[in-house]
């Protein structure tokens, strides 16, 4: 997948829909393009992340003390988590059929965070909302 595809693609991702292209220019430079082929694990549960991905193509598994919790597939963002507070991954993450995706490491993250406001932001109101789902499944 080409660079600007891949610019295209994010501008059809949730997190990163409302930014400009000169935004988004920023995030895609920041990455880098990555194939991984099924049954590798990108992230590991217990471990340090060091790098978040965007899955561009294909389906991946996250599985949370060895029970399957979640199927991700184009335009879903994680290990992000990781990056903010550079604790252990919460989740494995499985590719389940090829994958290409854009990874982000840390150093990466954070300049494109102090480029990029707006993306503290978002990233704030999607852990706000992860944070509410989760309340409502453990409390009703």
């Amino acid at each position: 997948m080409a660079r600007n595809t891949s610019l295209d693609f994010l501008a059809l991702v949730p997190l990163f829909s409302t930014f400009s292209k000169r935004d988004l220019q920023k995030i895609s430079s920041a990455s880098t393009q990555m194939n991984f082929e099924a049954g590798r694990v990108i992230a590991t549960q217990g471990q340090r992340g060091h790098e978040a991905f965007v899955i561009l193509s294909g389906q991946a598994t996250v599985s949370r003390n060895g029970r399957k919790v979640a199927e991700l597939g184009p335009g879903t963002v994680v290990g992000e988590l990781a990056l903010l507070d550079q604790g252990p991954r919460t989740a494995t993450v499985t590719v389940k059929s090829d994958i290409t995706a854009l990874v982000i490491g840390q150093r990466e993250f954070f300049v494109v965070l102090e480029d990029v406001p707006a993306l503290s932001r978002k990233i704030m109101s999607s852990l706000a909302s992860r944070i509410r789902d989760l309340d409502r499944q453990a409390y009703g």
